[in-house]
């Protein structure tokens, strides 16, 4: 990984954390921005609930990309998106570096 990547990747980590405590990793910051895209505030999620915020986390993440374009909400206020474009095969790391990128400008627009 290149130096300003992960020196911009620490920085969204920081600011994430200055606002939900330390120890925040790449899954966590993902619930995190599923949370704050449901728009809901702070509750208790189910286990299915939990992996849909994940779900749009990386949906709306992706969004920048085009990769996903948001429909709209349903009935209980959820966000939903359609895939716009298929997602280029990528190894892990690879898929890493690009949510971890959408991350970093994501926080950036915050």
């Amino acid at each position: 990984m290149d130096v300003v990547f992960e020196k911009d990747w620490q920085n969204a980590l920081k600011k994430i954390q200055t606002v939900f405590g330390d120890n925040i990793d790449l899954q966590g910051a993902l619930f995190i921005i599923g949370v704050h895209e449901l728009g809901k505030g702070k509750r208790r999620f189910s286990k299915d609930q939990k992996l849909d915020l994940l779900h749009i986390a990386v949906c709306r993440l992706l969004s920048d990309y085009g990769y996903f374009e948001f429909e709209g909400t349903d009935k209980d206020g959820w966000p939903h998106y359609k895939r716009n474009e298929k997602l280029p095969h990528l190894k892990p790391l690879e898929q890493e570096k690009l949510i971890k990128q959408a991350i970093v400008n994501y926080m950036d627009k915050l």
